[in-house]
């Protein structure tokens, strides 16, 4: 598992439970080392052993722990490099989820080792989708499925989700778009530096906009 996985869990429980909670999970599973390095690579069984560690200590089933994973990604200040990756995508919630089936090939432009599931948006009628999530390992699609209720209230939309299990690896987040401006929103701009070099996104074409999500996951790599 690509160390930047890790770290994120390392993260979000430190930053949501505190770093004695961390300690305690780091001495259950016996890792020999503390931090997990964002740019090295381990064995999936570290991150499994981690996850169940903090399943216990918790009291958390796994799968409710992995949804609050994905909606700290992108609502926690420290992870504001997701959320501005997420952004990117596009002006409004539904542009959003249009803008996902490239996501994993623009990460690894910027992040050529780092493993990502790939992800089919399928658009139902009635403004309902479903987003596929092909990984080798299950428990991807309630990460997505946090990212995705975090990124709605980004957005201010009003959705439904739900999350369903597939085959040969694939989960599906069931989106029923209720209301697209349901609430205000987070306010989302560039910064000034990045206005200079990347010009306005709103006037964007979509060959352009491959250079901001690739410039926003640059930053995301750089996440220590």
């Amino acid at each position: 598992m690509y160390g930047l996985i890790n770290r994120s869990i390392q993260c979000f429980l430190e930053d949501t439970y505190g770093a004695e909670l961390w300690d305690q999970v780091v001495h259950d599973a016996q890792l020999d080392f503390r931090d997990f390095e964002g740019m090295l690579t381990y064995e999936d069984h570290v991150t499994d052993t981690v996850l169940k560690s903090a399943c216990e200590f918790l009291d958390r089933d796994q799968s409710s722990l992995l949804e609050d994973i994905g909606t700290y990604l992108v609502t926690h200040p420290n992870m504001e490099r997701v959320r501005r990756l997420m952004r990117f995508g596009g002006h409004s919630f539904e542009e959003f989820l249009f803008s996902l089936d490239d996501l994993h090939d623009r990460v690894r432009l910027a992040i050529p080792d780092l493993e990502l599931p790939r992800l089919d948006l399928r658009d139902f009628a009635g403004q309902s989708y479903g987003l596929v999530c092909t990984w080798r390992k299950p428990g991807f699609g309630a990460v997505l499925q946090g990212v995705l209720r975090a990124m709605a209230d980004d957005y201010g939309a009003l959705v439904l989700l739900d999350l369903e299990a597939g085959d040969d690896g694939q989960e599906m987040v069931r989106i029923d778009l209720l209301e697209t401006d349901f609430a205000s929103g987070r306010t989302f701009s560039l910064a000034p530096a990045e206005q200079d070099d990347l010009s306005s996104v709103r006037n964007r074409r979509q060959g352009d906009e491959g250079s901001t999500h690739l410039a926003a996951a640059g930053e995301l790599g750089q996440m220590s």
